[in-house]
């Protein structure tokens, strides 16, 4: 049985069921946790979920449909976190997320307990990006999102997406390097990428349980 497509969720959700809200609540909690996984800690993560949904209901109406959900859903996750930093940053100025990484913004960035030596490097080395590559590469790796639908969740031209997804893997390969205690674990990690995606969809879903 093929599932309730996004749009007929979402239109079902303002006419009043709240059971289609549910449903989209269901299918999207673990891509909002796998967003925030890698970039900030797992209570800070909780609160950032919740509030990601909670922007969610609250823009509901604003929510014209022109788009994907999900893009808009993210454009929200996106904004919450960069929201958050930006609190932490406090009184120090602007925040360049072109330029801050999460492995700037925090002491000591995680260590996730996660199997596999090069899985555990990727993490690393895409805490050392800056945040907005970092997220644009997630997006697109992690959530098979097209440069046009992450274009749209960060309110970006779709040249400039393009564009980010093309420097944001050039400047992971050599974060991997900066990284890496040993030049052939760049060339494994990069070349077994969708086997850590797989691993990553399994250690979020695993923290949801």
């Amino acid at each position: 049985m093929e599932p309730v497509p996004d749009r007929e969720l979402v239109e079902a959700w303002r006419a009043g069921d709240r059971a289609a809200g549910h449903a989209l609540f269901d299918r999207y909690y673990e891509p909002v946790a796998r967003f925030f996984f890698n970039k900030v800690d797992a209570d800070v993560a909780r609160d950032l979920i919740q509030r990601t949904f909670l922007g969610c209901i609250e823009g509901l109406a604003a929510f014209r449909g022109d788009g994907e959900f999900r893009s808009w859903l993210f454009g929200i996750a996106y904004r919450q976190l960069c929201r958050h930093y930006r609190g932490r940053a406090g009184e120090r100025g602007v925040v360049d997320f072109e330029q801050l990484s999460v492995a700037d913004c925090r002491p000591s960035p995680s260590q996730h307990a996660a199997s596999g030596q090069e899985l555990r490097l990727l993490l690393a080395a895409l805490q050392r990006l800056p945040l907005d590559y970092q997220v644009v590469l997630e997006l697109h790796y992690w959530e098979s999102m097209t440069t046009d639908e992450i274009a749209a969740a960060l309110e970006l031209p779709p040249g400039t997406a393009r564009s980010r997804v093309r420097r944001g893997r050039q400047l992971l390969e050599e974060s991997l390097a900066a990284v890496a205690h040993a030049p052939n674990l760049v060339e494994s990690t990069l070349a077994g990428l969708e086997q850590w995606i797989a691993a990553v969809r399994a250690h979020v879903r695993g923290a949801r349980g």
